[in-house]
C-alpha cells in the first residue's frame, strides 16, 4: 500500500491557535499590529523602533525592546512569527507567563541589542540597522539546542557524529546564505545569548521565582487572566489552570511538559 501523506487539519490549527498561552498572544497581536501601522505614512514605524547604532542614546533605549517586533513587509512578519510561535509558546509554557514577561522585554531583547551595537558600532564602525523577530527565535534555538546536547550530545549524519549545540549554528548559515539581507552578526549575536541563557550563565539576571508567586497571588492573575501560565505549575497546573481533584499531590497533574531587517543600509533578522 502506498505511503500517504499527512493532510493538513484546520481543527488541529484552531484548537493549537486557541491554546497558545497569554505572552505568545500578546507577542503575536503586537508584531501584526506594527505591520499595520506600517501601511500609514504619519508616523515611520520602522525608523521609529529599528535597532539604529548611531540612533541609540539614552533617550531612545526603548529601541533595545522594538526592534524585535517590528517587520519590513508581510512575508518578513509571517516567516518571523511562524517560526517563533511555537519556541516562544513552549518557553512559556515551561517558565510561566511573568518569567517569560521579564525576560523577553529585559535580557532576552537587551543582551542581544547590546553585543550587536558593541561589534557593528564600537568594532566596525558600521551604522547597519536590523528588525525583527528572528532575534528571538536565534536566543530560543540557541537554549533549546544546549537544553537537546545535554540529553542527546550528538546526532549522526552516516558515520558522522555532530554535536547537538551546533544545529543552530547551521541554520544560521543557510540562513544568512539563502535569504537576501539577513543580518548574520544580529543572528549570532542572538545566538550567542541563547546558549548563555541554555548554559545557565543568565540565571542571575532572571527575576526570583518567590516574588513571581507573591505577584501572581497578590493580583490573583491565575483567575483574571486567561490563558495565563503560572510561575509554579506543580502547584496550579498550565495555563492557569486549578486543580480540579483534592486527592493529595493532584496538583501536579496538567503540568506541561529568521530575519533582522535592511533599512537603506541596514539589515533584518529574519526573512
Amino acid at each position: 500500500m502506498a505511503p500517504t501523506l499527512p493532510s493538513f487539519n484546520p481543527g488541529r490549527l484552531r484548537s493549537y491557535i486557541f491554546r497558545l498561552p497569554l505572552f505568545t498572544r500578546i507577542i503575536i497581536l503586537f508584531i501584526v499590529l506594527f505591520w499595520i501601522l506600517e501601511f500609514q505614512s504619519a508616523w515611520n514605524v520602522a525608523q521609529w523602533g529599528a535597532l539604529v547604532p548611531e540612533e541609540v542614546n539614552l533617550g531612545t533605549m526603548y529601541r533595545l525592546n522594538t526592534y524585535p517586533l517590528i517587520h519590513l513587509g508581510v512575508i518578513h512578519m509571517l516567516l518571523n512569527t511562524i517560526a517563533l510561535t511555537p519556541l516562544l509558546e513552549r518557553f512559556e509554557g515551561d517558565h510561566g507567563t511573568l518569567l517569560t514577561l521579564a525576560m523577553f522585554f529585559g535580557p532576552l531583547s537587551t543582551l542581544p541589542a547590546a553585543a550587536y551595537l558593541i561589534i557593528e558600532r564600537g568594532m566596525l564602525r558600521g551604522n547597519s540597522a536590523v528588525m525583527g523577530a528572528s532575534v528571538w527565535v536565534f536566543v530560543l534555538l540557541g537554549a533549546e539546542a544546549i537544553k537537546a546536547f545535554k540529553a542527546n550530545p550528538y546526532f549522526a549524519i552516516g558515520t558522522n557524529k555532530i554535536p547537538t549545540w551546533t544545529t543552530p549554528l547551521i541554520a544560521l548559515v543557510f540562513v544568512t546564505a539563502l535569504v537576501p539581507n539577513t543580518s548574520f552578526l544580529g543572528h549570532l549575536s542572538a545566538l550567542t545569548i541563547g546558549y548563555a541563557y541554555g548554559l545557565g550563565y543568565l540565571k542571575i539576571l532572571a527575576p526570583p521565582e518567590k516574588v513571581l508567586r507573591w505577584i501572581e497571588g497578590k493580583l490573583n492573575l491565575l483567575r483574571r487572566l486567561p490563558h495565563y501560565v503560572s510561575i509554579d505549575q506543580k502547584t496550579y497546573g498550565r495555563y492557569g489552570v486549578l486543580p480540579t481533584s483534592t486527592a493529595p499531590n493532584s496538583g501536579s497533574a496538567g503540568e506541561g511538559s529568521v530575519p533582522m531587517t535592511y533599512m537603506g543600509s541596514t539589515e533584518r533578522l529574519g526573512t
